[in-house]
C-alpha cells in the first residue's frame, strides 16, 4: 500500500493518468473498465496503469478497472454529480459543532480559541451547502425513478425510501435551525464574530428555502405514487378483459354491454355540423350583403368557364435516345505507369499518351493531383525543376 506524501506528487500523479480516470469517470454508471481497453487508450504505456493501482486511485478487479470509492466519491462532490443523498454527514457536522463549542469554551488562549470559532464556521458554511446539495440531488433522484425504473415494485420502493430521506433531510434541518437558536445561543451571542453572524444568517436563508423546497418534493413523491398505484389498477384491468376477450367470455362474465350503454361521454358521439341560415329580408335591404352575393356569384361563374388548355403532342425527336461519351482519365493507372518508370513525374506527364487531347493547364492539375493523393508512393525530392516559367519539385518513383 502507497500513499501520496505531498498535495504536489498527489496533483503529479492525477495529471499523470487524467486520460484514464477521465475515461472511468464517464463510464462509472457502466460496466467496469475493461484492461486492455485502458491499454489502447494510453497507447500501450502500462506504467501510468500500474502507478495509479499502487498508488489505488484505482483499483484492479479481475480485467477490470475502477476507481477507488474514496475518489470517485471526490470527484463526485467536487464536481456535483453524485447521486447519492447522504443525510448522516450533515448529523456528522451538527455533532462537529457541538464539541468545538466545548472546546470553545473550555480553552483560556485566544489564538486557540480561534481555531475552535474557524472550524465552527467552516462547518456551518459546509452544513448549508450540503443540505442545499442534497436537496438537488433528492429531487432529480426522484424524477428519474418515476420516469426511467422499468419495474414498477422497485419503483414504488424507491420513491418510497426517497420520501424517507427527504423526511430525514426536514428533520436535519430542524436540528440545525434547533442548535443555532436555542441549543448554543450562548455561544451564538458571545462570540461577538462578524463573519459567524453572516454566515448564520446566510445559513438560515438557505434552510428556509430548503423547507419550502421540501413541501413540494413531498408532494410531487405522493402524487407519482399516486399515479402508479392508478396505472398499476388499470392495467390489472386491461389485462384481465384482455383475457376474457381472447377466450370469448367479455359478454358473459362481465355486463361490458351495460356499462357501455349507460356511458354517454362526447367522444362517443358524431360531431355536429350546424347549418347558418341568411335572412332574406336582411338580404333585400342590406348593401354590403348584395356586394357579398356578387362577389361570390362571380367566383363562382369564373370556376365554371376555366378550361384548362391542352398540351400539343410530343415531338418524336424529344422521344428519341441521345448518348453522349465522356472520356474520364484513370489517376490510379496513370500513378501505376508512373511507378513502374524510372523518370520524374513531369518528364512522364509531358510523354505519357493520354486518352484524349489534354492541355499543358491540365496536366499540371493531374501533377498536383497524384502529389496530394499518392505523396506516400512518392520520393519527393528538394531539387526544383523551372520548366514553362514554372517551378516544380523534382518527384520519382519510390
Amino acid at each position: 500500500m502507497s500513499n501520496f506524501r505531498n498535495i504536489k506528487e498527489l496533483l503529479t500523479g492525477l495529471y499523470r493518468g487524467e486520460k484514464l480516470l477521465d475515461e472511468l469517470f464517464k463510464k462509472r454508471q457502466t460496466a467496469a473498465y475493461k484492461y486492455e481497453y485502458a491499454l489502447d487508450l494510453l497507447d500501450q504505456d502500462e506504467k501510468v496503469i500500474l502507478f495509479l493501482i499502487e498508488m489505488e486511485v484505482v483499483r484492479k478487479n479481475g480485467n477490470r478497472l475502477e476507481i477507488d470509492e474514496e475518489y470517485l466519491q471526490f470527484f463526485e462532490r467536487i464536481l456535483e454529480a453524485n447521486e447519492e443523498i447522504n443525510t448522516s454527514y450533515i448529523h456528522e457536522n451538527l455533532e462537529k459543532i457541538r464539541e468545538n463549542i466545548g472546546y470553545y469554551f473550555n480553552e483560556d488562549n485566544a489564538k486557540r480559541q480561534y481555531n475552535y470559532l474557524r472550524i465552527i464556521k467552516n462547518t456551518l458554511r459546509k452544513i448549508g451547502y450540503i443540505t442545499l446539495r442534497n436537496l438537488i440531488d433528492l429531487k432529480r433522484n426522484i424524477d428519474h425513478t418515476y420516469k426511467t425504473e422499468p419495474n414498477y415494485r422497485n419503483k414504488i420502493s424507491k420513491l418510497k425510501n426517497l420520501e424517507k430521506k427527504a423526511v430525514n433531510i426536514r428533520t436535519l434541518i430542524h436540528q440545525t435551525e434547533e442548535l443555532v437558536r436555542t441549543d448554543e445561543a450562548t455561544f451564538f451571542k458571545n462570540a461577538l464574530d462578524e463573519e459567524l453572524n453572516q454566515i448564520i444568517v446566510e445559513l438560515r436563508n438557505i434552510l428556509n428555502k430548503c423547507g419550502h423546497n421540501l413541501i413540494e418534493i413531498e408532494r410531487q413523491v405522493l402524487t407519482y405514487l399516486n399515479q402508479i398505484e392508478h396505472q398499476q389498477d388499470l392495467i390489472q384491468k386491461l389485462r384481465r378483459i384482455k383475457y376474457l376477450k381472447d377466450q370469448f367470455l367479455l359478454e358473459a362474465e362481465t355486463d361490458i354491454r351495460e356499462v357501455l350503454a349507460r356511458n354517454n361521454a362526447v367522444i362517443f358521439e358524431p360531431n355536429p355540423s350546424y347549418s347558418i341560415k341568411l335572412s332574406l329580408s336582411h338580404l333585400q335591404i342590406d348593401d354590403l350583403a348584395f356586394e357579398l352575393i356578387q362577389k361570390v356569384a362571380k367566383e363562382k361563374k369564373r370556376k365554371q368557364n376555366l378550361h384548362l388548355p391542352e398540351a400539343d403532342s410530343i415531338s418524336t425527336e424529344f422521344l428519341e435516345t441521345q448518348v453522349q461519351e465522356e472520356i474520364q482519365l484513370d489517376l490510379v493507372e496513370i500513378k501505376n505507369s508512373f511507378l513502374a518508370g524510372g523518370r520524374d513525374l513531369y518528364s512522364f506527364l509531358k510523354s505519357y499518351k493520354f486518352p484524349k487531347e489534354i492541355s499543358f493547364e491540365e496536366k499540371i492539375t493531374i501533377y498536383c493531383q497524384l502529389v496530394s493523393q499518392y505523396d506516400i508512393e512518392f520520393d519527393i525530392t528538394d531539387q526544383i525543376l523551372e520548366s514553362d516559367e514554372m517551378e516544380l519539385a523534382l518527384i520519382y518513383p519510390k
